[in-house]
Parts: C-alpha cells; structure tokens; sequence
C-alpha cells in the first residue's frame, strides 16, 4: 500500500508540473516578448517565430512611462475603478449577507431566489439601456471613471451567495449572548461578526476588484472615444487594432506584464484567505 500510495503521488505531480508548464508557458513567452527592442536598429519589433529576444532590452517600459503615451493614466484609471468597487462592493455585500443570515423578515426568501433567478440572466442583455442610461447623467466617455464605478457597484448585493454561506456558519449563540448583553445588531456585526470573518472579507474584496481589473467589453462601450477615460484593457486593445500593430506588439507585451502584476501579488499574499473564504461560504447556503 505504502509503495502505491507513492507511485501514485509521482504521477500526481508529474500531472501537475505538465499542467502548470502547458499553463504558465503564454505568460513566460509574454514576459520574455516584453524584453525584445521594437527599435528596427536592434531587432525587429513584431512577432517573429521565436521565443528568446536575440538583444534584451527595457525600451518598452521606458516607452510606457515616457510621457509619449497615455499609460500611465490608463494604469490609474483601471486602479481607481478597481479599488473603488472592491471597497464599496464589499461593504455592501457584508451587510446584504448578514442580514440574510441573521434576519428573517417578511419576503426574505422569495426576495433571496428573486435574486437567485436574476443573477442568471447575463449581463450584456443590459449593456445598450445602461449606457444611454449612463450618457443621460454624463457618465460615459469623460464621466466613464465614475460610470464604470456605478455600474460595478449597483448590483453588489445580489452576489451575496458565499459571504450568507459563511455567515451561517458562524454560530448564532454568539450573536444571542451578545443581544442579551445590550449590544446592538450593529455592535455585533463591527465587533463580532467582522473579526471572525477575515477569510471571507479578502475573498469578496478579491472577487470585487478582478472584474473591473479585467473589464474590457462595457469599458470600451463606456469610454469609447475619449482617451482619458480609458482603462488599460481598452487602451492597449487600441493599440493593436492600429495599422502599427507590428510596432506596438513587444509594449502590448510590457503593459500586459505590468497588469498581471499587481493580481498576482494580491493573490500570492491573500491565497490563504482566498480558499479559506470559498470552502468556509460553501459549507452552507
């Protein structure tokens, strides 16, 4: 049994470091591109058939904090957007799920599989009647900073599902002992209910912040035509519809490294939390 159980651990991770190479080799060929000189008297700054820059170089960065373009204001705007949802969504979502959790009150079930049925509906049915709804406010294209904020924000509460689940599993007595004591609902979820529910915090906030970091198809409805008001994903989309495509590949390259930056710093810190947040939200719902 024990020689089976270690052959069988061997095939297990040789599985595993076939997966992660076949997954990580994009990215590592993305970093190495970001390297290779678009500079025509250095090497030639398309794509090209191989992997390895034959001249190692840091033109595409410094071309991206240049001043010759924008990115720098792309980069904050995506920042903004992204912190802003993450914080406010996540505030909304702690309380939506501790009240779901912890009140019963008249229509609370139908109004939780109301949601429940909403939530499946996909959201591009609603892309074209928000924007002309965002455009009568002045939300779109100069106003597409706060636009994009509302838009990733208003619905925060239906995405309530793990953060109940977790919730539930934090016993009620305590909530009770508490009520007896004199405090109130509020003084329970700051001083209680919040301590004890770090994992699930970092897992919402997490969630929050990835989808406008990553967001391109309503930015690029929302923004469109003013440059200002980009967030990276439409910028350097832009980038490579232009006739100059083969010029602006190797800094595609270099902006794509320095988003994927600060996502997978967040989640090598936060890894703990994060599965801790999705198994402990999961046990009940």
């Amino acid at each position: 049994m024990k020689k089976k159980k270690i052959a069988g651990n061997i095939v297990s991770y040789i599985v595993l470091i076939l997966i992660s190479i076949v997954w990580l080799f994009p990215f590592f060929g993305l970093f190495l591109q970001s390297f290779r000189s678009y500079d025509p008297k250095v090497e030639y700054g398309g794509m090209v058939d191989y992997l390895v820059p034959k001249t190692f170089s840091l033109d595409n960065y410094r071309f991206l904090f240049s001043g010759q373009t924008n990115f720098l204001k792309w980069y904050a705007n995506t920042l903004i957007i992204a912190i802003c949802v993450a914080v406010i969504q996540t505030v909304i979502v702690l309380c939506v799920s501790y009240a779901l959790s912890r009140m019963r009150f008249s229509g609370r079930t139908f109004l939780m599989r109301f949601w429940l049925i909403l939530g499946m509906f996909p959201g591009f049915l609603t892309m074209i009647c928000l924007y002309f709804l965002l455009k009568q406010f002045g939300l779109t294209q100069a106003g597409a900073v706060p636009g994009l904020i509302l838009v990733g924000t208003a619905s925060s509460g239906m995405g309530y599902y793990v953060c109940k689940g977790y919730f539930d599993t934090i016993p009620k007595a305590l909530d009770d002992a508490a009520r007896i004591d004199g405090a109130t609902r509020a003084r329970v979820f700051f001083t209680m209910t919040i301590p004890m529910s770090k994992p699930i915090i970092i897992y919402t906030a997490l969630v929050a912040f990835m989808a406008p970091w990553c967001d391109y198809v309503f930015a690029s409805y929302v923004a469109f035509g003013h440059d200002e008001s980009f967030n990276v994903a439409v910028a350097m989309t832009r980038w490579v519809w232009t006739n100059d495509y083969q010029g602006y590949f190797t800094r595609f390259c270099a902006g794509g490294i320095l988003i994927a930056i600060p996502v997978t710093i967040l989640f090598m810190c936060l890894q703990k939390y994060y599965v801790e947040g999705v198994t402990g939200g999961a046990v009940k719902g």
